[in-house]
């Protein structure tokens, strides 16, 4: 990814901030899994986006006033001792030319220099969803400021949330965000491709999990976004079924929910298919109704729509297809109104996509569901489950769980599917299944 981006980030949240203003923005630390072993390091995705670095115990601070803009940042000296244990670090020292940042400091100095650098700003910016870890350390230096005041010095009066600012930046890819996108979604195609090929009867979900991940690490990607859902049968009427370790048993279908991280882009898409190659009556009539549903909010996305108009016409396929196969019965628009669909199609049909799987930014503004615009990246995701259990219907359709999820860029004109590339028509699935 290019290394200019960053500091161009950076530039445009300055051009957002009053003057006056001090940000600060965490990598995140590392987190023990149990006794001495670590989880595996993932810079926090605001700190990422505005740096490109991945190491933890580092933090960016974003001082703006009158006279001038400072980018700065805070991170572990070198160690070699720690180093030969742990792994290399960037060092104070080459961190400036590294980062494209105006000064680097000791993490260890962090409390001082905060002390500094926060007299006399008005206001002090801070990620709500990591306020209470900070405000404990914050406060303490605020209140030191406020006892100098006989000495001129002014103190923060609040502290302001810094994501209205910076997730809305964040929610308009540039060119580059679009670029990791589209990569991450590709490698995670490549990964489905992979995993439907590892596909027969008597293997385990695990395996088929395996396959994937194999391949999209193979392609570069470094780890997976979230955890790979890969859930045969009644499994799939788990939203976020993540065990994955049950037999694939034939007349079954597999939904693989799964995505790529690429240079922190995350991939999404969901797919499914009968493990024996070919759907059944019940399966196939679910199916084209669930593709149906994707189709119909594919038809509307464009600029200047609102946000829920593709959930509301995927819910409109939905429920009319559910009234014809006998599921539902009644009056297409009392279904709606009352969500009668709601037991058999519990979630949104799409969620914004970025540095995270479930990425940032609002749906609504001022109680309005806002518009899309060039640059926003989302998911169109309908579905269908009927639980196992559920003695409202007929035996045939019970345990059968479908979801079909690609990821799409909106564009001028429409939108582009990042996650073009497998087969969706159930006959292109049947045929690719038997040729495999």
């Amino acid at each position: 990814m290019s290394t200019n981006i960053y500091p161009q980030r950076r530039q445009m949240l300055f051009d957002t901030l009053p003057v006056g203003s001090l940000v600060v923005v965490p990598s995140g630390s590392e987190q023990v899994r149990n006794r001495d072993t670590g989880y595996s390091f993932r810079a926090q995705s605001d700190f990422y986006y505005l740096t490109g670095f991945d190491e933890p115990d580092s933090v960016l601070i974003l001082c703006k006033t009158a006279d001038e803009q400072q980018c700065r940042i805070c991170l572990r000296p070198k160690n070699p001792e720690r180093e030969t244990w742990d792994g290399l670090r960037l060092g104070i020292d080459a961190a400036p030319s590294h980062l494209q940042v105006d000064s680097a400091h000791d993490i260890g100095e962090l409390d001082k220099l905060l002390a500094d650098w926060l007299a006399n700003k008005a206001y002090l910016w801070l990620s709500f969803e990591q306020s209470s870890d900070w405000t404990t350390r914050l406060l303490p230096i605020i209140g030191q400021l406020k006892r100098r005041i006989r000495q001129g010095v002014e103190a923060p009066k609040g502290i302001h949330d810094l994501d209205g600012l910076l997730h809305e930046q964040r929610l308009i890819k540039d060119s580059v965000a679009q670029l990791g996108l589209t990569q991450a979604a590709q490698v995670t195609v490549a990964g489905h491709v992979a995993a439907m090929k590892a596909t027969a009867v008597g293997r385990y979900e695990y395996q088929v999990q395996a396959a994937l991940e194999f391949e999209c690490r193979t392609q570069g990607a470094a780890r997976q976004a979230f955890d790979s859902i890969v859930a045969g049968g009644k499994n799939a009427c788990i939203l976020h079924y993540h065990e994955n370790n049950s037999l694939l048993r034939d007349g079954d279908l597999l939904l693989i929910d799964a995505g790529a991280e690429i240079d922190g882009y995350a991939g999404d898409c969901t797919h499914t298919f009968p493990i024996n190659g070919k759907f059944n009556k019940a399966q196939a009539a679910l199916y084209d109704l669930v593709l149906a549903a994707q189709q119909a909010a594919f038809a509307v996305i464009r600029p200047d729509i609102p946000y829920n108009l593709p959930h509301q016409e995927a819910v409109k396929t939905l429920s009319q297809g559910l009234l014809d196969l006998g599921l539902l019965q009644g009056d297409l628009n009392s279904i709606i109104e009352q969500e009668s669909y709601k037991p058999f199609y519990m979630h949104q049909t799409g969620h914004w996509l970025g540095c995270d799987v479930h990425d940032v930014g609002a749906y609504k503004q001022q109680g309005n569901w806002r518009p899309l615009q060039t640059g926003m990246a989302l998911t169109v995701e309908p579905g269908l489950y009927i639980a196992p259990d559920n003695t409202t219907v007929a035996e045939q359709w019970r345990g059968i769980g479908i979801r079909i999820e690609d990821s799409v860029l909106v564009t001028p004109t429409g939108y582009t599917c990042l996650t073009a590339g497998l087969p969706r028509k159930r006959s292109e699935i049947e045929a690719w299944m038997q040729k495999a």
